[in-house]
């Protein structure tokens, strides 16, 4: 393939507008939940989207979408291009949706070019890897390669203790087609990079050889409820107090452990959450990452023996339980080769970095070959209603995926 066919950036870029009118933030962004009405509605837009390029339509258990053009061998399994389009709460236009609008702007290209490819390439919209409804992250990804299982799925709750596949049908997009059931050739994903490294380096294409792995750990820690005017402090059993020394020690352990991990704490939970009343109890996930697994392996038993010994100085009972685990990922080389070419054919500029966060390729690089390309963010700024990208970098870093997609497909 010449190296000098371009998508329609103008086209690509009015599509990821239309998208982000969906579901709206309430500055800017986008809240557009995984199995909510607004994912719903998103799913049809691209359904319509897709259609219109003659593409066929297969939807799975999950809700998955898997959107197939043709190719000239159709007994050769496709070249998949895909990511999400589900949101955080306050999430950004381009998280998972550029890389499925990427693909959809591939297609559209190769149809107005009317460029033939030996393998069929399909795009995938995965259902619910935002993870923020329904956890874990990843989810139906995971599900596609048995790593999750398929009705645990289906019957996990949210925090308002509704039913993954009672809302999965309510919006209507509970597919028949069985999980795993599509083959895949290799599998390629675009994505915004959500750190400042390409920007602040001013690096055009990040080449991903690595995914971080994960742990999530769910503390619960039960104290007493009492009055906060009354009970005198050395009596106190504060869950609140517990989890905010927790919470310390974890970033303190993170600090010191650099570089090559990271550790936060995103979701807390007080109850019962009243001005005058000491916390009786607090829920909160410890999310930590690192592509090294003896590092990962290593910290792991670091906090859950911070969560232990601080919570028997307080004499607060605590329960840890994991609800995703990750295992750092190396990508497939012959895809990174793929990915690092098209960007030296169409001389842009490149860095060799790792993926500090989770993606659908991470899960699906455990049983099928895939790779990632990034994209600068402005400023690194990601699960943010701030979010943004600039055009030109939507542009370059679409033109490598397809220029690397086609490679593969030929």
């Amino acid at each position: 393939m010449e190296s000098n066919i371009s998508v329609n950036i103008d086209r690509l870029w009015s599509s990821l507008s239309d998208m982000a009118k969906i579901g709206p933030g309430i500055a800017g962004g986008n809240n557009r939940q995984t199995l909510t009405f607004d994912d719903g509605k998103g799913r049809e837009l691209l359904q319509k989207w897709c259609e219109a390029e003659n593409l066929k339509m297969t939807v799975d258990q999950l809700g998955s979408m898997f959107f197939l053009r043709e190719g000239t061998d159709s007994k050769l399994h496709p070249v998949v291009i895909g990511s999400h389009l589900d949101t955080q709460p306050t999430g950004g236009k381009y998280d998972g949706v550029l890389g499925v609008l990427a693909g959809l702007e591939i297609i559209r290209t190769l149809n107005d070019l009317d460029i033939k490819t030996k393998r069929p390439i399909m795009i995938v919209n995965w259902t619910n890897e935002e993870g923020c409804r329904f956890a874990p992250a990843l989810m139906a990804s995971s599900g596609f390669v048995g790593a999750l299982n398929i009705n645990e799925i289906l019957n996990t709750k949210d925090l308002d203790g509704k039913i993954f596949k009672e809302e999965l049908a309510k919006i209507g997009w509970d597919g028949k087609e069985k999980v795993g059931s599509q083959k895949m050739h290799c599998y390629f994903e675009l994505h915004i990079e959500q750190g400042p490294i390409l920007e602040k380096e001013n690096i055009d294409i990040g080449v991903v050889t690595h995914g971080q792995g994960l742990r999530w750990l769910e503390v619960e820690l039960t104290g007493v409820e009492q009055h906060t005017g009354t009970t005198p402090m050395p009596v106190r059993k504060d869950a609140g107090l517990v989890m905010s020394k927790i919470i310390s020690e974890v970033n303190n352990l993170a600090n010191d452990n650099q570089p090559n991990l990271v550790a936060s704490v995103g979701h807390i939970e007080v109850y019962p959450n009243s001005r005058n009343v000491i916390p009786g109890k607090a829920i909160f996930t410890i999310d930590f990452r690192s592509h090294i697994d003896k590092k990962l392996k290593d910290i792991e038993t670091k906090i859950r023996s911070i969560v232990s010994n601080i919570s028997n100085d307080h004499n607060i009972n605590f329960n840890i339980k994991e609800v995703a685990s990750y295992d750092p990922i190396t990508f497939d080389k012959n895809c990174v080769n793929l990915i690092r070419n098209a960007a030296q054919k169409y001389n842009y500029s490149y860095k060799e970095i790792v993926s500090g966060a989770g993606h659908d390729a991470c899960a699906i690089n455990t049983k099928i070959p895939a790779a990632m390309i990034m994209c600068p963010c402005v400023d690194g700024i990601s699960h943010n209603e701030a979010e943004e990208i600039k055009k030109e970098w939507a542009l370059t870093s679409t033109n490598v995926l397809m220029h690397a997609a086609l490679e593969a497909a030929q």
